[in-house]
C-alpha cells in the first residue's frame, strides 16, 4: 500500500474539553507534512480550527486520498467511517478519547507508530457494517449505515416488537428496546446490555434486548447475511438510533429492515496489534 495523499480529520468542538487540541492537531499535520506527503485537511476541521495553509477536502471527496487519519476518539472514528465506507480508503485513529477500541494509536507514540504505518508496517483490520431502512406504509422514509449498532428504543414506557430473521419469526418481546450490533459494536452499548463479545472476523451480528419484560429473552448471535426485520406492535413513543449518534423518530406504522452492508471499513493498526490484548487492556481483564 503506497501512501502519498493523506486526509486529516480532527474531532469537532474539542477545544472546550481539551484546550490543547489545536496544538496536537498541528503536531500531527506538521509530522505528516514533513514526510513529504500531500496533506489535505477535512473541510469541517479546517473551518473550525482555521488551518488554511493546506488544501481542504470533504469526506465525500476522500476517494482521492490513500489514507485518512482521525485525531479524536472512537466516536469520531464512527462518524468518519460511516461517511467514507463506500470509498475503500483505510483509516488510522489517534486516540484522544476514553476507550480507544477503534482509535488505538496513542498520541504520545504517534510519530513512531505512524512512521511504521506509512512505511507499510501495519495490521489491516476489515470491519463489517449494517444498513438500516425504515419503511412507513411500504414507503422508504429513512436509511443509514451503522458501524457499531442500530438501536430501536422506547421513549419512556415499554416498546413491543416483533423480530424476524430471514423472514422467519424470531420472537415478540416487550422491553426498553433492542440492539442489533456488528462485531465491532459488541464492545459498546450491546456489551453494557449483557450481550456477547464477537470477534471482528466473525461474519455475525448480535441481537440484544434492553431490559426485557420477560427475563428469558436473551441475546442471540446470528449469521450476518440473514436479513433482520422489526415490526412495532405497540409503543407510546420510540426512536431509531444509529451508532448512538443519529436519532430518527419512529411511528407505529414503521417496519425496520436491517441487512449486512456491502461496504466495509479497513482500520490500520500498528504492527503487533492483538485484539485479545486490546480487550484485556480496555476491559481490565488482567
Amino acid at each position: 500500500m503506497n501512501f502519498k495523499k493523506i486526509a486529516i480529520v480532527g474531532k469537532y468542538n474539542n477545544l472546550k474539553e481539551d484546550p490543547s487540541f489545536l496544538d496536537k492537531l498541528n503536531s500531527l499535520i506538521k509530522f505528516i507534512d514533513n514526510q513529504d506527503l500531500q496533506v489535505f485537511i477535512e473541510e469541517k476541521t479546517q473551518q473550525q480550527f482555521k488551518i488554511n495553509q493546506y488544501q481542504s477536502i470533504t469526506l465525500a471527496e476522500c476517494s482521492n486520498v490513500n489514507l485518512i487519519i482521525v485525531l479524536g476518539g472512537d466516536g469520531t472514528m464512527l462518524g468518519v467511517a460511516r461517511a467514507v465506507s463506500h470509498l475503500d480508503v483505510p483509516i488510522v485513529g489517534i486516540n484522544l478519547g476514553r476507550f480507544g477500541f477503534l482509535a488505538d494509536v496513542s498520541f504520545g507514540d504517534m510519530e513512531n507508530e505512524l512512521s511504521e504505518i506509512l512505511q507499510g508496517s501495519f495490521e489491516p483490520d476489515k470491519r463489517m457494517l449494517l444498513q438500516v431502512q425504515v419503511l412507513r406504509d411500504g414507503n422508504l422514509i429513512y436509511e443509514s449505515i451503522a458501524f457499531n449498532d442500530i438501536v430501536i428504543k422506547s421513549g419512556s414506557r415499554l416498546i413491543e416488537l416483533e423480530l424476524s430473521v430471514d423472514q422467519k419469526l424470531l420472537h415478540k418481546q416487550r422491553s426498553d428496546g433492542i440492539i442489533i450490533s456488528t462485531p465491532t459494536g459488541t464492545t459498546a452499548y450491546a456489551l453494557s446490555a449483557g450481550g456477547p463479545i464477537l470477534h471482528p472476523t466473525i461474519d455475525a451480528v448480535s441481537i440484544v434486548p434492553i431490559s426485557p419484560h420477560t427475563l428469558s429473552n436473551r441475546p442471540i448471535a446470528l449469521d450476518a447475511t440473514k436479513p433482520i426485520s422489526a415490526k412495532i406492535i405497540d409503543m407510546d413513543e420510540g426512536f431509531l438510533s444509529v451508532d448512538g449518534q443519529i436519532k430518527f423518530p419512529l411511528d407505529l406504522r414503521d417496519k425496520i429492515s436491517i441487512n449486512k452492508s456491502k461496504n466495509t471499513i479497513t482500520i490500520l493498526h500498528p504492527k503487533g496489534y492483538c485484539y485479545f490484548e486490546m480487550l484485556r487492556n480496555k476491559l481490565n481483564w488482567g
